[in-house]
Order: structure tokens, then sequence, then C-alpha cells
């Protein structure tokens, strides 16, 4: 546990993907924080309302205040995280390492997640009528990106388990709540065998397990 005890608040969603990202790494590192709810659904989305752009401009979720410090966008703030509290590690130490993980975190990051998130599903409801059901745009583009990330990741020999014990980091804070979102829309997953055996034993884990979603205090208002 870091000796730093500078207050740390979150603005977050208890589905946003983004902010459950920040939430395991905040909870991987031992970090306490105060959680406060915005709801992205209720009355045209309570992070477009004056008061939340004040605190974030771009109206989007999550934001981390450290005492007077306002962060924001999940991958910036988990950096900042990994720099300000090194206690646990979220990357390797190897500088090679540290640019492949960074490199799976950014296809989730910025390549799958922003086309997949509730501005776009807005989008295409006020495109195509508010029926439109948009399970096939979402597993389209999260398939390709699962796809790509599968094939990256080591083969193990048959039979060898991932151990229970082997330490998640960034990459992981990032797949997670990834594949959370594809379960949500019905993506079928049974092709991504490697990217599974990951996030079940990620889910098996204290801080995914408190930081999954249906545990957040806002879950139960939804």
């Amino acid at each position: 546990m870091t000796a730093d005890h500078t207050a740390l608040v979150l603005y977050s969603y208890w589905r946003s993907s983004a902010a459950y990202r920040v939430r395991i790494a905040l909870n991987l590192k031992g970090l306490a924080y105060q959680q406060i709810p915005v709801h992205l659904v209720r009355d045209g989305g309570e992070q477009l309302s004056e008061q939340f752009r004040g605190i974030n401009p771009q109206g989007l979720v999550p934001v981390l205040l450290h005492g007077e410090v306002v962060l924001t966008q999940s991958l910036a703030i988990c950096e900042f995280l990994e720099e300000h509290y090194p206690d646990y590690p979220l990357l390797p130490s190897d500088s090679v390492a540290r640019a492949r993980v960074r490199s799976l975190v950014l296809q989730i990051a910025c390549e799958i997640h922003p086309i997949n998130n509730l501005c776009v599903q807005k989008h295409l409801k006020s495109r195509f009528g508010k029926t439109y059901d948009a399970s096939d745009w979402m597993s389209h583009w999260m398939g390709n990106g699962f796809e790509a990330i599968e094939q990256q990741l080591p083969q193990r020999p048959a039979n060898e388990v991932i151990d229970i014990s082997e330490p998640p980091g960034l990459f992981e804070c990032f797949l997670v709540p990834q594949v959370y979102n594809a379960e949500r829309f019905r993506v079928e997953l049974g092709d991504y065998p490697k990217i599974m055996e990951i996030v079940t034993r990620c889910r098996n884990h204290p801080a995914f397990i408190s930081a999954a979603p249906e545990n957040q205090p806002d879950a139960v208002l939804a």
C-alpha cells in the first residue's frame, strides 16, 4: 500500500466499460476511493449536464479526482496510477513487454471500444430508428478486434492452464470490461479460448469481483 493518502474520487457509471477499467486498476493497487455515480441514460444522460461538463468538458466517464487534480480518459488515469502508486505494477518491467501490453490495450481502447460506445449506439438508433438492434454492429466490430488479439496472445501447450496466481495487469483491466460488453450484446466468444481463459481467471480475483458492474452501488438504481 502506498504512503500517499491523497483523496481519490471516481466519477463512474456501473455499466461503463471505461469506468470499469479504472475501478479494476484502483482495486489491484489497493487504493481506497470514493465513487460518485453519473447515470449515462437517465434524464438524457447526467454526463451531459452543465454541472458535470464543468468537471469534464467531454461529458464522459470516468473522471478521477486526485486531490485538486482532475484526470480524464481511462488509459491516462491508469497510467497516472501506475506512475504515482508503483506498489502493484500494472506493466511489466521489460520495455518490450511493456510496449506489447500497451499495444493490446490500445487495440481495445482505440479500435474496439470507440465504435461501440454509447454515443455510437445512440447515433445508430437516431439513424435507423429507436427499435434498431445494434447487436450485429457490435458483434462485427468486437469480433474483428478479439480475433486479432487472440492471435497475439501466447500459445500455451495443451493441457497447460494459466496459474491463478499469475498477476493481472493493465491488459486485463481493459480486456475484462470489453468482454463484459461483448456478452451484453450476445457476441459469440467461443472462437477466442485464450481470451476467455484470461477473463475466467480474472473473474475469480477479488479486485475484479469488487469492480464488476453488478457490484457497484449505482447498479441497484439502474
